[in-house]
């Protein structure tokens, strides 16, 4: 019996020794699992449960199965153009196959930036293969805008005019392919290179797209002489409509002068008409004072106007020497 207790004993201390060094181990929900004897790959895991290995000697290493992402860094690139860009991207991977993954990387850091560099270099490739529009385009929804430019206000009057005063004979690229499908060729291009180490790339998305500074200055200058073109646009039109007021006024007021010398000659017409019939018939009541009244009217007017006088002996001042006009 004392050997039986003492067997039993010596089972239960490797028992619990055994599971002291940790026979089993959890795969969590959303995670996967590559199991190594001596740096060799003996099982793989990419399901969640509870599973053993042989302690000590197998070593269980732990990945996410879940959908990861990588921001890659800005990076400057030319277009087909030659026309630099700041583009930045993020992608979105998983590890397909944790075994080959683990062949290659090992941890996650080396492989982040392996994609990194494969990333960056299908970026620029498919890039520098096509021209600037196709990049920063999606559509060619730009192209099919109205023959009125959109900054000109259709509640202004004659704002087909005004649209017709602008040079916009430049025309815009036609984009064949846009950004969305330039991001699939850059995913394309990318999983090439993807198989071997156990990932699947879902795609890659231009995260942000910039004009590099020289980009941008030649952007800003073609901005600024689009609106000039329309302001001149604008002033062309109201210097148009000024001149055009200015026309419609000087005809009115030439219309409003001709109708009132019109009408102040028809009233000076009576007048002298009146004043013609009273002074005949003031002439014909006193003929000698009417001949003297207007005799001293003549002199007041015109002897101040006279600087020498050489002789008085005329009819015209015979009213200076008589009151009745004798000599």
């Amino acid at each position: 019996m004392k050997k039986i207790w003492i067997s039993l004993a010596v089972v239960v201390v490797v028992l619990i020794a055994f599971l002291l060094l940790g026979p089993f181990y959890i795969v969590n929900e959303g995670h996967q699992a590559v199991v190594t004897r001596f740096g060799q790959i003996v099982n793989t895991r990419t399901e969640g449960g509870l599973y053993m290995r042989i302690p000590i000697i197998d070593v269980v290493t732990d990945y996410p199965k879940r959908i990861l992402s990588l921001d890659g860094d800005p990076q400057r690139i030319p277009t087909k153009e030659n026309q630099f860009i700041i583009v930045d991207t993020t992608s979105r991977w998983r590890i397909s196959d944790p075994g080959r993954f683990y062949q290659s990387f090992k941890t996650l850091d080396a492989a982040y930036n392996r994609l990194s560099d494969i990333i960056d270099s299908a970026t620029r490739t498919v890039i520098t293969q096509n021209p600037l529009a196709e990049v920063v385009r999606s559509s060619n929804i730009i192209n099919q805008r109205n023959a009125t430019d959109p900054s000109i206000s259709s509640e202004v009057e004659d704002s087909a005019q005004i649209a017709s005063l602008i040079n916009n004979n430049a025309e815009l690229e036609s984009v064949s392919k846009g950004r969305r499908q330039l991001s699939n060729e850059m995913a394309t291009e990318a999983r090439k290179m993807m198989d071997e180490y156990g990932i699947e790339l879902i795609d890659i998305v231009p995260r942000q797209i910039k004009y590099s500074d020289e980009l941008t200055e030649s952007v800003y200058n073609r901005m600024i002489k689009e609106r000039n073109q329309v302001a001149q646009a604008y002033r062309s039109w109201g210097e148009a409509q000024k001149a055009d007021i200015l026309g419609s006024l000087e005809k009115e007021k030439l219309t409003i002068q001709s109708e009132a010398y019109r009408k102040s000659e028809e009233e000076k017409g009576r007048a002298d008409a009146e004043a013609s019939r009273i002074y005949a018939e003031a002439y014909s009541k006193d003929p000698e004072f009417y001949e003297f009244w207007k005799t001293m009217e003549s002199y007041k007017n015109t002897m101040p106007k006279f600087d020498a006088t050489l002789s008085t002996n005329m009819d015209y001042f015979k009213y200076l020497y008589d009151s009745d006009g004798r000599y």
